[in-house]
């Protein structure tokens, strides 16, 4: 595909791949990877490159709508469109321009996930207004546990990010399913656990989705709740929470089962693959592969292959 300028357009949409709360999910991603307004311990995309709270059209909408608008003219089908990606969505400052003309062109819902820092800021909500669902997260309710979770852009409050969870919830005419993120030693203790609560009743979302770590995350440190925690927490926040982490069968202790770059190349030796081969292969996230894929390519330990329009994935022989 090519941008405006006759360089290629970066690939902006991924999937649909598998998701288990949204089923077959088209991926829109608006920002480079990791710009966003938090570093999060537990991301899985590693640190924050480009911590910020300035709004801007980071990727460009004209490319993000002809990638759509070719997918769409290839009918393509899923269950949701959503708004995420390499960073925070809401820092596009074209997002409701996006979201107005997927709306335009389609039936299919719109779904944006959010680390839900910006929802304070009245163009962001009105920017997210013509949406059908969004999940924002909320991983603390104390300054100290939402600094030390989060690790935030300086001028970000918890406070702020509570009111403006709020403020979505009056104003916004979809469904809102608040998302909290539990790090082992972190934000579940008993009172942390009390404060979320009181914030969670305040905003009254549709669904509260309990998470922990799962994938390699940003700090070493960031490590998962066991099912018994996880457990233990669902009812302290709430009678709509329910837990959405997809642990393991083979559980054990705090371990967890974790694709690793070396599941990637072993893929790869079989056979060249797409992102999307490797999401569907590995059952991961477009921009989990993504941070694989830039590792390998960085070590030379795969190379592109470019074919009928798709790029390809090898791996190197040694």
């Amino acid at each position: 595909m090519e941008a405006h300028d006759g360089q290629t357009a970066e690939r902006r949409i991924f999937g649909p791949v598998p998701s288990r709360r949204l089923g077959r999910s088209l991926g829109v991603d608006p920002v480079p990877l990791k710009t966003c307004t938090y570093d999060c311990v537990y991301c899985q995309l590693g640190r924050t490159i480009n911590l910020t709270t300035q709004r801007e059209p980071y990727a460009p909408t004209a490319d993000i709508i002809e990638q759509l608008d070719s997918w769409l003219k290839r009918r393509g089908t899923a269950d949701y469109i959503t708004l995420s990606g390499s960073g925070e969505p809401t820092l596009h400052s074209e997002l409701g321009e996006i979201i107005g003309w997927i709306k335009s062109r389609t039936n299919t819902p719109v779904a944006v996930l959010t680390n839900g820092s910006l929802l304070w800021r009245e163009d962001v909500r009105r920017d997210l207004e013509a949406a059908d669902l969004l999940i924002p997260s909320l991983d603390a309710a104390s300054p100290a546990t939402f600094s030390r979770v989060n690790r935030p852009c300086a001028g970000l409050s918890v406070e702020q990010v509570i009111e403006g969870l709020r403020a979505t919830r009056s104003d916004f005419g979809g469904a809102v399913w608040l998302e909290v993120m539990l790090v082992a030693g972190m934000n579940d203790s008993p009172e942390e656990l009390r404060a979320l609560r009181t914030a969670i009743d305040s905003i009254e979302p549709d669904r509260v989705q309990i998470n922990t770590v799962v994938r390699p995350p940003a700090d070493a440190a960031a490590r998962p709740l066991s099912p018994e925690s996880l457990e233990r927490a669902k009812p302290m926040l709430g009678p709509w929470a329910e837990i959405v982490a997809p642990l393991p069968a083979d559980y054990r202790g705090d371990q967890t089962a974790q694709v690793t770059a070396e599941d990637v190349v072993t893929m790869l030796q079989r056979r060249p693959c797409t992102t999307q081969d490797i999401c569907g292969g590995l059952s991961i996230h477009p921009n989990e592969a993504a941070k694989y894929i830039a590792a390998l390519l960085a070590q030379s330990r795969i190379a592109t292959e470019h074919r009928d329009g798709e790029t390809y994935y090898r791996a190197v022989k040694a």
